[in-house]
This record gives C-alpha cells, sequence and structure tokens, in this order.
C-alpha cells in the first residue's frame, strides 16, 4: 500500500517512511542556512503530524527567521499571521473539519503566508497588529490576477477569484478562532473580515460535447483511457465523480440477473438506480460506452470498474478514513489532460457531467426523463418506478443522441 501525507508541510519540514509504518517527521535547514553558521539544527519532530507543525511553526521556524531577520526583526513583535494558522490547526473545531475542508484551509494559509513583500518578507512571518484591513484589501487585489507564461515567452493573464476568496474566509476563520482561544493576544478587528468579497459570475463551468471528444482522446493518447470512460460515463449517465471513481464495481454492468441493464448507486445515500443499455428494439442506447465497460468486463470479474492505467491498476482514489474518499489525484490527471487537449483551464472532471445535464435540456427532454435520467431510487421502491423510469431513460437516451448527431 503506498503510503501518503493528506496534509502539506510546514517550512524545511520533510517526510520520510517510519519503520513501524507511517510517517516520519524532519526539520532540515537549508543549505544556505547551514553554511552561513544558523544555530538552529535539523532535528527529527516524530511521528505525530500535528505535534510536528506546531513544533515548526511556533518555534523553529521563528528561530530560524528570527537568526535570518536580525535582532530588529519585526517577527519579534507579538504574535505573527502563522502563529495564527497553528492556532487553528491545534483547537478541535480544525481537526473536526472534513479532509478537503481542511486542504482548502492550507491552500489558503500558504497563498497568503507565503506571500513576498517588497522587502523580501513573507507576510505570514509579520506581527498581527501590522496586518491592516488595508493590508488585506491590497493582498486581495494582488493575488486576485496571476500571470502565466507558455512555452512561446506569452504572458497571459488570469482571474483566480474563487481560489482567493477562499484564502481569505480561511484566514478569517483562523483569526476568529485564534482570538477566542487567546483573549487580548490578537487584535479585536479581524482584517480578513467584511471584505466585500464577490463570488465568480459563474458556477462550476459546463464542457461542451466537443470538448468531451477532445478530452477524451487526448486521455487516450496519454494512456489514461480509465478517465476518457469516465468523462464518458458523466455525461450519458449525469453521476458524480465520487459515484464513478468510488462506488461503480465491474459487478454493475450488465450482471447475470440483468444483462441489458445497468445499477448505478449513489454513494451519500446508498439509493441505486438501473439504467437500460438497449430499446425496446435491441438498439444499444450507449454504443460508445457500452463498447468500452464491455472491453473492461472482458478481462476484469470484479471490483472498481474505473481503476488507474498503469503499475498495478490500483483505484483512482485514496480512502484517509473509511468513510472519506479523497479524489485528489485523479483531478490533477484530468486537468492534466485538459491542458494538454488546449481546452479551457476552468474545465474540471464535474465539467462533464454538468455538460450531459445541458445536452438533456438542449434535447427538449421532459423534466421527468431528465429526473429519471440524473436521480437515484432507493432498493425499495425500485420495483414501484422500475417499468416507467427506464422507458422514460431510454427515451431520453434516443433523444439526446438524436440532437448530437444533428451537429455533427
Amino acid at each position: 500500500m503506498t503510503r501518503r501525507s493528506a496534509l502539506p508541510l510546514p517550512r524545511y519540514v520533510l517526510r520520510k517512511p517510519s519503520k513501524v509504518g507511517g510517517w516520519a517527521y524532519f526539520f532540515n535547514p537549508p543549505t544556505w542556512a547551514r553554511a552561513a553558521g544558523c544555530p538552529v539544527a535539523a532535528e527529527a519532530l516524530g511521528t505525530d503530524y500535528q505535534a510536528a507543525v506546531l513544533r515548526a511553526e511556533t518555534i523553529l521556524l521563528p528561530q530560524l527567521d528570527g537568526w535570518r531577520d536580525g535582532p530588529d526583526a519585526v517577527a519579534h513583535a507579538g504574535p505573527t499571521l502563522d502563529w495564527v494558522f497553528t492556532e487553528y490547526r491545534s483547537d478541535r473545531r480544525y481537526a473536526q473539519l472534513d479532509l478537503r475542508t481542511k486542504r482548502n484551509h492550507e491552500v489558503g494559509f500558504r497563498l497568503v503566508g507565503q506571500y513576498v513583500m517588497k522587502d523580501g518578507r513573507k507576510l505570514g512571518a509579520m506581527p498581527l497588529a501590522s496586518i491592516t484591513t488595508a493590508v488585506t484589501d491590497a493582498l486581495y487585489n494582488k493575488l486576485l490576477i496571476i500571470r502565466e507564461t507558455d512555452a512561446a515567452g506569452n504572458i497571459t493573464e488570469r482571474e483566480r477569484r474563487t481560489t482567493v476568496n477562499h484564502a481569505m474566509k480561511s484566514c478569517r476563520r483562523a483569526w476568529n478562532v485564534a482570538a477566542r482561544k487567546n483573549p487580548g493576544k490578537v487584535p479585536v478587528v479581524n482584517p480578513f473580515a467584511r471584505m466585500g468579497l464577490q463570488s465568480p459570475d459563474r458556477e462550476t463551468p459546463t464542457a461542451s460535447y466537443a470538448e468531451l471528444k477532445a478530452f477524451r482522446a487526448k486521455a487516450v493518447e496519454m494512456g489514461l483511457a480509465s478517465l476518457a470512460t469516465a468523462a464518458l460515463i458523466g455525461w450519458e449517465w449525469l453521476q458524480r465523480e465520487t459515484d464513478i471513481f468510488g462506488s461503480f464495481e465491474v459487478t454493475h454492468y450488465r450482471p447475470k440477473e440483468r444483462p441489458n441493464a445497468v445499477r448505478v448507486l449513489h454513494v451519500k445515500t446508498r439509493d441505486e438506480n438501473w439504467i437500460p443499455l438497449f430499446d425496446d428494439n435491441g438498439v444499444a442506447l450507449y454504443p460508445e460506452l457500452m463498447g468500452e465497460l464491455d472491453t473492461i468486463k472482458r478481462v476484469r470479474i470484479g471490483g472498481l470498474m474505473m481503476r488507474r492505467d498503469w503499475g498495478t491498476r490500483a483505484p483512482w482514489p485514496t480512502w484517509p478514513t473509511p468513510e472519506e474518499i479523497d479524489l485528489t489525484h485523479m483531478s490533477r490527471k484530468t486537468k492534466e489532460v485538459i491542458r494538454a487537449a488546449g481546452l479551457r483551464d476552468e474545465l474540471t472532471f464535474t465539467s462533464f457531467q454538468h455538460g450531459g445535464f445541458t445536452e438533456a435540456a438542449e434535447a427538449d427532454l421532459t423534466e421527468f426523463e431528465i429526473r429519471a435520467q440524473g436521480r437515484h431510487k432507493s432498493a425499495k421502491v425500485l420495483p414501484r418506478y422500475a417499468k416507467r423510469t427506464m422507458k422514460q431513460v431510454a427515451e431520453g437516451a434516443r433523444k439526446r443522441r438524436a440532437t448530437r448527431e444533428g451537429e455533427k
């Protein structure tokens, strides 16, 4: 089993596999600091993640920064922003968050705390008294636009409003928690509050059918055929990524008792929905998708249908806890394919599911037909709804294919 650390590490902290299992953490000052006579030495931080982060960010890093900045360093003027982040991480309210929320917070802490000011210092090392509303407003505008240079040397700009908004909200939350834990130690005015954040104009971007085809072709070219198939499942069956990668098993597709249907299980509610694969005349409703799934089923008798395309064919997700599914690796690979295919950078895997819903609406499906394709029925009430639902799904699939073929 591959070991991994779900959360990021502070500066100069490394992780190595522990002989007893899990990870061991080490503080390793940079070479230039050791060469310059830095008194802060390398040390082992143990195997407890929270304890390692706490020691690194509250003791070792402040000592290193204080030595680097000199005796008059402003970092010694009281608690710093990095200290606020550490206080929040050590609080029960942070510990109770799900993995994805923690990661979003850590992205925000890193984006804000690692921001380098004109004098070369990082904002995270600044005392809280110096971080005012004027500072955070200016920081927001600086972080909002990101400039990228392509292989030809062309500079492009793009807005990352959602990411920066999340970062400001994460800092606001950390500040409030730290202030409540340490009365009188944190300034009363939270500079990350009431910033007038504006949400992006769009929700999750919707992919077009042409973008779906381009993504699938590039994924196959890159040796990621499973992502190509998964994207088509999201488009055709309107399923969420957690359903496709975390619950769709080989035995759900054309089982012996129902060889002309596929069973889709909803992860959260554990409801199920049977989708027909042929119409009343025996014509395949999803010929491309069925061809790919039939190929997979010929060489695999069980387990998850969507697996990685290399090595031991491990599942795409990992499970930090039995109740928590982590699709970070899949999301990163999806983004690599999107960029390699020259598609819009804002597209995500979820964009293909949204594209399927949009196609269904544009094909003039009735509300009942769209609900039949996208909903999940409990196994207890399936016998009552199965006949009506499957007929609606079949009619909806025919309408969608007719619309799609008319665009060719």
